[in-house]
């Protein structure tokens, strides 16, 4: 897996273990509400646990903006698409063009779809999500089709 260059100042970086600067993203409530409908912050073996399944079971990248890790997106082997972004870096277009690159990425692997889960109290994301042209399928999933040649 190689990185996925968005721009000069923003890529997808192939995981690596870095719980020094991913444990604090996942120490914020809110986000934690976002992600996983629980304000319980994550433990280092929780964390640990879910970068060994999203890095097993598909490909997980880091976003880097400017150099710094701001957020982690995955692309499953069943299509499902997982994206935080720090809260931080939030609403600076960093995750919709980090959805978009995963897209690209999608067709050349040759998936017909991709799907989200957005909890339904998760308005951020799901405009995101609609702003980028995946269509509400359920109370809290979300799916976009890809064009196949």
């Amino acid at each position: 897996m190689e990185a996925i260059l968005i721009d000069q100042a923003l890529r997808l970086v192939p995981y690596y273990p870095c719980p020094e600067v991913t444990l604090e993203w996942y120490q914020d409530p809110q986000l934690c509400l976002q992600v996983d409908h629980t304000t319980t912050p994550y433990t280092l073996e929780v964390l640990e646990k879910m970068y060994h399944y999203l890095s097993t079971h598909g490909r997980c990248y880091y976003i880097e903006y400017l150099g710094q890790l701001t957020g982690d997106i995955s692309l499953l082997d069943n299509g499902e698409l997982c994206i935080v972004v720090a809260p931080e870096f939030q609403n600076q277009h960093l995750g919709r063009r980090s959805v978009q690159a995963i897209l690209e990425l999608a067709e050349r692997c040759g998936f017909e779809e991709v799907h989200a889960n957005v909890y339904r109290f998760n308005h951020q994301s799901q405009r995101m999500f609609e702003a980028i042209g995946f269509e509400r399928v359920a109370e809290e999933w979300y799916q976009y089709r890809l064009e196949q040649d």
